[in-house]
């Protein structure tokens, strides 16, 4: 059956994976293995050296590339380095637009280390397409959207983003982190690549390190796969395994994640010691209508502020759970809390930070799979101490 003419829920089980061919084993193996015997120079069963291919990594791209509804799928030791890799195609000179309100790392990468190679970066507010154009110069190449946004659960129409990018030939690369592509499929919607930092929902357990790049375009797949051979950081066969394994309950883990995330958002709006939340199922959330044209559902990441704003009432609420933990990163099937200000987005200074809508107080959730009554027992506990 053509994965094209599956449905996602049966995509994520079955889409680009078929018995081993050696041993018919359901599950696809662990191919821990460097390089490959040859019958004769160049002669071989499809894999030569395993940062080129490994059998294990095809499997997972090609389920990814369907999942996206996409042709090429590409998969890196993180998603950094994946978004590294796209990088990579521009050159001295040219010129990146994004939202001001980008994830940490991203900014740092961008700001940090391709800013030394004459690149240049521009950050705008992408709630309206006209704002981006007027920052669209001669040099402009790349737009870099997150939708939605880490994190203020920003939405930034997409639809409207590649209309824009086809009108000044640009290339629209995609985040889809936060949705996943049981939520979102930018490629349906005009995007040319989609990143993923597979460590978080495609993951889903909190176990493993990955990136992808997802495309059609033909020219695109082969210029990020010189990049992918060529600069090796690529994943190893076992987190391909884990990613394998984990994308199996995709489905089945984001139907939760969306569930407890809508309850705990309204809980916490209704909480009389909670200043706002961030959260795009909101009727009054800016670019709603959008998020629920392009999304499925509203996913289950949210941030919310303390009513005074004061980060020393954050860090002791952040220090007061039981079931939530103080972490880093996000989309694992159990609940974490963060505190961007000083953890994922510490790169950025108090003042950009500021523009782009994360005071000091800005507390996000990564709600996982637990009974959400036990979550919100929990942030209740941890609210009466504050």
């Amino acid at each position: 059956m053509a994965s094209k003419k599956m449905r996602f829920n049966t995509k994520v089980i079955h889409a680009g994976i078929e018995p081993d061919p050696a041993t018919g084993a359901v599950m696809t193996p662990i191919y821990q293995t460097s390089t490959y015997h040859q019958e004769a120079p160049g002669v071989n069963k499809g894999f030569e050296y395993s940062r080129s291919s490994n059998p294990t990594r095809k499997v997972l791209e090609d389920n990814l590339a369907a999942l996206e509804n996409g042709k090429h799928a590409f998969t890196f030791g993180s998603g950094m380095a994946a978004t590294d890799a796209i990088l990579r195609i521009l050159k001295s000179g040219d010129e990146l637009v994004s939202t001001n309100d980008l994830y940490g790392g991203s900014y740092r990468l961008f700001t940090k280390l391709y800013s030394k190679f004459n690149i240049n970066f521009k950050f705008v507010s992408m709630a309206e397409m006209e704002k981006v154009e007027d920052a669209i110069s001669e040099q402009t190449k790349m737009l870099w959207v997150e939708s939605p946004t880490n994190p203020t659960l920003n939405i930034i129409d997409i639809e409207a983003a590649a209309k824009l990018a086809k009108k000044h030939n640009l290339i629209l690369v995609v985040d889809n982190t936060f949705a996943s592509p049981y939520l979102q499929n930018p490629l349906d919607l005009g995007a040319d690549v989609v990143m993923h930092s597979i460590t978080k929902y495609l993951g889903g357990h909190s176990d493993v390190l990955m990136g992808a790049l997802i495309c059609n375009d033909d020219k695109l797949a082969e210029d990020i796969g010189f990049v992918q051979k060529s600069s090796g950081a690529v994943p190893g066969p076992q987190d391909c395994f884990l990613v394998l394994r984990g994308i199996k309950t995709l489905h089945l883990r984001m139907e939760r994640h969306c569930e407890n995330g809508a309850a705990i958002a309204k809980w916490l709006k209704a909480h009389p010691k909670v200043g706002f939340v961030n959260w795009p199922g909101f009727e009054e959330h800016p670019n709603h209508r959008i998020a629920k044209a392009q999304m499925r559902d509203f996913g289950g990441m949210l941030s919310f502020s303390l009513k005074g704003n004061s980060k020393e009432d954050a860090f002791k609420l952040m220090s007061s759970f039981e079931l939530f933990s103080l972490a880093e990163s996000l989309g694992g099937v159990e609940s974490l809390i963060c505190h961007p200000a000083s953890m994922t987005h510490a790169s950025l200074s108090k003042e950009d930070r500021e523009k782009a809508g994360i005071p000091d107080s800005l507390i996000r959730l990564s709600v996982g799979v637990e009974d959400v009554n036990d979550l919100i027992e929990d942030l209740e506990q941890a609210l009466n101490k504050v």
